[in-house]
């Protein structure tokens, strides 16, 4: 099954950007702790792991939290996202970011060793276009990570059940493009130039934030998440997937 929502007029390309510039203001709010950071982590963990002394491009940075990681480490991280209000605080934090548009990435052919892209491709309508895009900037041997919303899974079931979630005044979760995908429809959209090497689950057991504002069970839970991340098993279960392919 594939949730998509449709495309209407206010989930155009613009009304996306307009959409992440009036949640830039709140966006870290309670990101550098519990639930947020947990899932920050998870996905560091692949990042570090292909892009560690390499030159590293992510695709959707927001407001630089996980590109400001990934230059503690990469040889060079340079960031995009298509809203000015998300790079204002990218910018302050001194962090290499361009404006611009997943599906026309402002780069040469073959310039990174590792493109990455979480929590932005579910809102992409075009998305064979982006990964093509993210493909076609990967120097060849290099590695796509691409994270995908899981229609499968506790945070699926979650969104349902709580509805639209306020991210601004007059502005809800459903403001926005969203699409859910299994990891074989995921991986339907890859380019035939990639080659798929597996999928690490973010978010397999945690039903709700909340669990984290207690922090004994908040360990519980994070621990879990650890174990289970790359565990055949279970990774296909994960709110969020994220599928790693290596360039040709």
């Amino acid at each position: 099954m594939k949730a998509d929502v449709p495309m209407t007029d206010n989930q155009s390309p613009a009304n996306n950007q307009a959409y992440y510039d009036r949640f830039a203001p709140s966006y870290e709010d309670h990101r550098h702790q519990g639930y947020h950071r947990l899932i920050d982590d998870l996905e560091m963990g692949l990042i570090r792991k292909y892009g560690e002394g390499k030159d590293v491009l992510e695709a959707g940075c927001g407001t630089g939290l996980l590109l400001q990681r990934s230059g503690e480490f990469a040889r060079k991280a340079m960031g995009l996202d298509l809203s000015r209000g998300m790079l204002q605080t990218a910018n302050q934090r001194g962090l290499p970011v361009v404006q611009g548009s997943i599906t026309e990435l402002p780069f040469p052919d073959a310039h990174f060793d590792l493109v990455y892209s979480m929590k932005v491709l579910p809102h992409i309508p075009p998305i064979r276009e982006a990964l093509a895009e993210m493909t076609r900037v990967l120097r060849p041997g290099g590695t796509l990570l691409a994270e995908f919303y899981n229609p499968y899974s506790l945070r699926s079931l979650a969104k349902w059940i709580t509805g639209p979630a306020k991210i601004a005044a007059g502005t809800t979760d459903r403001d926005v493009y969203t699409r859910y995908d299994t990891v074989s429809q995921a991986r339907a959209y890859l380019p035939p130039d990639v080659e798929f090497q597996g999928v690490r689950g973010v978010r397999i057991f945690t039903p709700a934030s909340t669990v984290y504002r207690l922090a004994p069970l908040g360990a519980l839970f994070s621990a879990a998440e650890h174990a289970s991340c790359d565990l055949p098993g279970l990774r296909n279960l994960g709110g969020f997937v994220v599928l790693i392919a290596r360039k040709s």
